[in-house]
């Protein structure tokens, strides 16, 4: 008996730990309208307590809106390390080149215990608009796209 509340506890335990964090969503999220390009898997104050970790991006690929001025958005699909990490999207302004880097990775509370499963992910990510010109984007330094503004 005392063996089957004990396996019984520490299911529980893991389980609980593993629930998905309720003020960081990790499922697909499909509008985040901003023609700044922040987004809602910007980077936090709070994550430097966290630990950065990998995102692993299985795809990626911009969408062109149909509006004037254009609008421009990223999909990309991949998954996070565990259900407890946190995804995180850093869009930077196009520099002088017209080369727009984008950094996907994600952070977790090293207090934290959590199963090692792969959480998926699909997100859109608006990137706004842009001046008039060529532009080349890069998600973790690999090259997604070309496209004219």
């Amino acid at each position: 008996m005392k063996k089957i509340f004990a396996i019984l506890l520490v299911m529980t335990i893991l389980l609980s730990a593993c629930a998905p964090s309720t003020d960081e969503p990790v499922s697909s999220d499909s509008s985040n309208p901003n023609s700044t390009g922040s987004n809602g898997y910007a980077p936090q104050d709070s994550d430097s307590s966290m630990i950065r970790s990998e995102a692993y991006i299985d795809s990626s690929g911009l969408l062109i809106l149909e509006s004037y001025p254009l609008q421009f958005m990223l999909n990309i699909k991949g998954s996070l390390p565990t259900p407890c990490n946190a995804l995180r999207i850093l869009v930077n302004p196009p520099d002088a080149e017209n080369k727009i880097y984008v950094d996907v990775y994600s952070v977790i509370n090293p207090d934290q215990v959590c199963v090692q499963v792969l959480s998926p992910f699909e997100v859109n990510v608006s990137l706004g608009s842009f001046a008039t010109g060529h532009y080349i984007l890069f998600v973790n330094r690999s090259q997604v796209a070309e496209f004219d503004a």
